[in-house]
């Protein structure tokens, strides 16, 4: 994939790519390092996966990747990051984007909202927090940053496998490349000591853009509630659990995770009389969405209770409590319900839910 370059108003410059057909999607770096991740399997996949409806951008921030690596290492706090995305978006000519915020990123994209209103279609955001210090609170978190100076290598051999999920396979070498080469030891202390500060929690009642707020990840790294407390602190914010336990999107159940980005994305939050070919979208007669909402009206009142707490984010344990009800009952209900909906599993039947309870 072909490498471009553009430069920031204090003259860094940045490598980005962009490929794909669509309304355009920006996946705004953490550390990273655009060329190797391509040699990830699984990555590569997203990426085609995202380019068959979306025109995608990845870029790598100042001091990492392609990226100038001759930076101020005492400027490297969300003013730089935003420094970098409008020269990736300018350079681009990209006036009015959607953006995928991952992890650390997550910040840089509600702040560009915020202040750039006009120029945000949506907002995607995985993993991340308002407060960059609470999603580095984690003692898994703090393990593992204190190896960054320590040993650089061990580091990001450690951080392919504990922060992302991946194994000692062909997959895990090359994320853990990818880390590897993604930036200096140096460089990325001074990253992380930076992004301690970032905080955009004053910035969210600005965000006018839709935002779909995903989590997938265990306990011992930043809670579901974390990601709740996100989404209900938005205008429009929308939370959505997503199944497994591996920490990363597009990974485990990939296909599920590409059809609700690029759903959400292209066609928006699904309405009643909503564009076909978003899952659980309106549509005509026989459509998806057309199908889904037959579906539920086959559902018994405690199913529709249910799927309810299911789509608001609930585990299976709380929506047992809630109701009060036994675990395998709720699960019982579960299996019912995919049943009659055509569900897949949990994230199919949440991306009906939405169009059940959202119709317009």
């Amino acid at each position: 994939m072909d490498v471009r370059f553009a430069r920031a108003r204090d003259g860094v410059t940045l490598g980005y790519q962009m490929f794909g057909q669509g309304p355009p999607l920006v996946w705004l770096p953490s550390l990273s390092n655009i060329v190797a991740q391509w040699r990830i399997p699984a990555l590569r996949a997203a990426y085609e996966g995202l380019a068959g409806s979306l025109t995608v951008v990845l870029y790598d921030g100042r001091g990492t990747g392609v990226s100038d690596r001759r930076i101020d290492l005492g400027d490297l706090g969300l003013d730089a990051h935003l420094r970098d995305l409008h020269a990736v978006l300018d350079d681009a000519g990209l006036h009015r984007v959607s953006l995928l915020g991952y992890y650390h990123s997550v910040p840089t994209a509600l702040a560009f909202a915020a202040r750039n209103p006009g120029r945000v279609d949506r907002l995607v955001l995985f993993g991340g927090t308002a407060r960059l210090r609470e999603a580095m609170l984690p003692a898994q978190t703090q393990a593992l940053l204190s190896l960054v100076d320590q040993d650089w290598g061990l580091f990001a051999d450690a951080a392919a496998t504990a922060w992302l999920g991946w194994d000692a396979a062909s997959s895990g070498r090359w994320t853990a490349e990818a880390f590897r080469t993604a930036t200096s030891a140096p460089i990325a202390k001074a990253w992380f000591e930076a992004a301690r500060d970032i905080d955009v929690t004053g910035e969210l009642s600005a965000v006018r853009a839709p935002a779909l707020v995903l989590h997938r990840q265990g306990e011992q790294r930043i809670p579901a509630e974390t990601s709740r407390r996100l989404a209900d602190a938005l205008p429009d914010g929308r939370f959505v659990e997503l199944p497994g336990a591996t920490p990363t999107l597009f990974i485990e159940n990939q296909d599920a995770d590409l059809r609700l980005v690029t759903g959400f994305v292209t066609a928006g939050w699904p309405t009643a009389a909503g564009p076909a070919g978003f899952p659980g979208a309106g549509g005509p007669a026989g459509s998806p969405g057309a199908a889904g909402r037959s579906a539920a009206g086959r559902l018994t009142p405690r199913e529709t209770e249910v799927l309810g707490l299911l789509a608001s984010g609930d585990s299976n344990a709380e929506i047992a409590r809630r109701l009060g009800i036994a675990v395998h009952t709720v699960e019982r209900h579960l299996s019912s319900i995919y049943r009659k909906l055509g569900a897949r599993g949990r994230s199919d039947a949440v991306r009906l839910m939405l169009d059940f309870r959202h119709p317009g």
